[in-house]
C-alpha cells in the first residue's frame, strides 16, 4: 500500500514522512536529553526502494532526522541501518550519519571503501563507521565457523571505526551458546 502512495499520490506520502520524520527527530533529542548516548535510525522500509525511490523518499527524512540530532548535538554518534540496502550505501553515507550499519549482503572491506568514498564525493569529514554485519545464520553453524566468520569481519573493518554485530537481528531460535561463543569470539580478538 505505501508503493502505490509513493507512485500514485506523492504528495501526500511526502506530508506524512515530513511528519514522521520531524516527530522522530523530536523523539531522539528527548531520547539524548533523558541519557541516549547515540541514536540509530531503523529504516525498515527503505531497503525495498529502488535508489532513485530512496533518494525521494527515504534519505531526504533520514537527513532531517540527523540534522536535527546534530544541529543540538553535534557529538551525539548516529547511525543507520536498512536491511538489504548494498544499492543503498553510497546514499546512506551521504545523509552525513556518523555510521552505517552493513547487513550481511555486503562484503565488508568493499562497503567501508564504498563509505569512505562516499563521504569524501559529499564533501563529508572522515572515513565514516561500519556496523555489522555477520549473517544471523552463521549463529546456527559449528563453533569453528562462527569464529572463522566473526574474525575474517573483524579483520576487513580494521581497527577502529567498527561496531561488530549481526547484519540483522538474531533469530528467534539461536542456539544461546553459539550466540555466546560469538560474543566472546569478539571480545577475544585483537588486531595484528
Amino acid at each position: 500500500e505505501i508503493k502505490k502512495m509513493a507512485f500514485n499520490e506523492p504528495k501526500l506520502l511526502h506530508q506524512i514522512l515530513k511528519s514522521l520524520a520531524e516527530s522522530i527527530g523530536e523523539y531522539a533529542l528527548f531520547q539524548i536529553e533523558n541519557g541516549a548516548q547515540l541514536i540509530q535510525i531503523f529504516d525498515s522500509w527503505a531497503g525495498h526502494l529502488s535508489p532513485r525511490d530512496y533518494d525521494e523518499f527515504a534519505a531526504p527524512y533520514q537527513k532531517m532526522i540527523l540534522d536535527k540530532i546534530k544541529s543540538k548535538y553535534p557529538d551525539i554518534p548516529t547511525v543507520c541501518y536498512i536491511k538489504h540496502s548494498g544499492a543503498l550505501i553510497e546514499r546512506m553515507a551521504a545523509t552525513g550519519v556518523d555510521v552505517v550499519s552493513l547487513d550481511w549482503t555486503v562484503d565488508m572491506a568493499e562497503g567501508r571503501e564504498r563509505i569512505a568514498k562516499s563521504r569524501s564525493a559529499n564533501g563529508i569529514e572522515g572515513v565514516g563507521g561500519v556496523q555489522g554485519n555477520l549473517d544471523p545464520g552463521i549463529l546456527y553453524a559449528n563453533h569453528e565457523t562462527i569464529k572463522e566468520r566473526a574474525e575474517e569481519i573483524l579483520k576487513k573493518a580494521g581497527p577502529t571505526g567498527h561496531v561488530m554485530n549481526l547484519g540483522h537481528g538474531i533469530e528467534a531460535t539461536t542456539p544461546e551458546e553459539n550466540a555466546h561463543f560469538f560474543i566472546e569470539t569478539v571480545r577475544n580478538y585483537r588486531h595484528k
